[in-house]
């Protein structure tokens, strides 16, 4: 039986603007791998409720599609960090996992980074802030409700991610940073997973990551779904 691939997006994206517009979902649809593609809640075709309490638990949509057999998993950002709660919870219904633009963060909530991001999606950050305006576009672009994004930055999710909860992820892992990305290194995450290798990216950015032929080679290589 072939196994499918669930793709995750992180914040701001969606299955289409992340997996479709890359070309990555025809790369793993080439190699034979059926591929399901989850838009999380506030993002893309899922609903978009304003209340941040209706995100603790961005998992649930994702659980709802997976199928009976194990799965191996793809997640961006968000994602990445919403398949890690999942595959410490529910080992058995992941084959493999690659995360892609977390590391660090993982494990240290950066409060004041969050702060920032709030504040250029509610069109509040200082001028020179440019970090938060990044944010504050990517908010605004393809579609996305601000309002819905924001609230989700302002959850707390309902399973904290600690060392103990990543020690019950089991299954093979590959981690994928730029070294430009503000959400390295990815050593401490790597060295927090039972079953974990590290892959990084020369000159590449958070926002790069899912686009850069790096990641796409990899990714594909430890799926088992490079061309032949």
């Amino acid at each position: 039986m072939v196994t499918p691939v669930v793709l995750v997006h992180g914040w701001g994206g969606s299955f289409a603007a992340t997996w479709q517009r890359s070309g990555f979902t025809e790369l793993l649809s080439d190699a034979g791998r059926p591929v399901i593609g989850i838009d999380l809640l506030g993002h893309g075709t899922a609903p978009k409720p304003h209340e941040p309490e209706a995100y603790t638990d961005l998992g649930a949509r994702v659980l709802e599609a997976l199928p009976d057999d194990p799965v191996d998993a793809v997640g961006f950002s968000l994602g990445a960090i919403t398949l890690l709660r999942l595959a410490a919870q529910h080992p058995h219904r992941f084959r493999k996992i690659v995360l892609a633009g977390v590391g660090r963060n993982v494990l240290e909530r950066d409060e004041e980074n969050s702060r920032r991001m709030i504040a250029g999606v509610e069109g509040t950050a200082p001028d020179d802030d440019t970090m938060a305006h990044v944010f504050g576009n990517y908010a605004r672009s393809d579609g996305n409700d601000p309002k819905a994004l924001a609230a989700l930055l302002r959850c707390t999710a309902s399973t904290p991610i600690t060392p103990s909860l990543l020690g019950a992820v089991t299954c093979p892992t590959l981690v994928v940073i730029g070294d430009k990305d503000f959400a390295g290194p990815g050593d401490p995450l790597v060295a927090a997973l039972p079953q974990a290798t590290l892959k990084v990216l020369r000159n590449v950015d958070h926002f790069a990551t899912t686009e850069a032929f790096g990641f796409i080679d990899a990714a594909l290589e430890f799926l088992d779904a490079l061309p032949t």
